[in-house]
């Protein structure tokens, strides 16, 4: 089996049934494959069941596309014309759906034109690449900016305590907005926008702040990894 595979076809290789059945199911296989690593590896909430079938059935539809092709020049001007014609109207929100995308019709090339070795070879290096990159959080963000509100009955002052316990565990924050609750309420609406040293331990700034004499509704909004949808 292995010898097929790393036979190399020739300017004028004949395809045969069994050849062509061979590519299909190759195709069909290593369709399978990709598409199993992009559920795996797939962080999100752009999920869908239909997008993981069709990078096998693109895989195998270019394969086919390819043995129709042969190595007919005029068979393959004929059906760059008819896929012209063909509108697509899905939008890609996801860069890394059209790197999966992309790679499903090398794939499909590859054992279309019955270069089994390099279509073997490449899918397992395209997806051990993907998974190195799922598994170690390549590129991964983690965001250290936040919102701080809270209500407070008194002005702050350079002195207070609050800002003491900010320059602690923050490394820079502002001051966005101070202004009066209203109806008669002596309490002073406060918003802060921050720069924390470790996310691990808003938990304690929070406790730390809540001790504070007469504060109140003290919240803590941290920017949310990116989620493309």
């Amino acid at each position: 089996m292995w010898q097929l595979l790393e036979e190399s076809p020739s300017a004028g290789t004949v395809f045969t049934p069994e050849g062509i059945l061979i590519s299909l199911l190759l195709a069909f296989f290593l369709g399978q494959g990709l598409a199993f690593v992009y559920y795996i590896t797939h962080s999100g909430l752009s999920y869908s069941r239909s997008f993981v079938q069709s990078l096998i059935l693109i895989t195998v539809v270019v394969s086919m596309v390819m043995t129709v092709i042969g190595n007919n020049i005029i068979t393959a001007v004929g059906l760059m014309g008819a896929l012209a014609i063909i509108r697509f109207r899905n939008i890609i929100k996801d860069t890394r759906d059209i790197a999966f995308i992309f790679c499903s019709l090398v794939i499909g090339m590859a054992t279309g034109s019955q270069r089994y070795a390099t279509a073997v070879v490449g899918t397992v290096i395209l997806c051990l690449i993907a998974l190195y990159l799922y598994l170690v959080g390549f590129g991964r963000y983690q965001p250290t900016n936040g919102f701080l509100r809270f209500s407070l009955r008194t002005h702050v002052g350079p002195d207070h305590p609050l800002v003491s316990i900010l320059r602690r565990f923050c490394s820079n924050f502002t001051l966005i907005s101070a202004q009066d609750s209203g109806f008669g309420s002596p309490n002073v609406e406060y918003a802060y926008q921050l720069v924390v040293r470790n996310v691990k331990k808003n938990e304690q700034m929070l406790k730390e702040l809540g001790q504070i004499e007469g504060i109140e509704r003290v919240s803590l909004t941290m920017q949310e990894q990116l989620l493309e949808i």
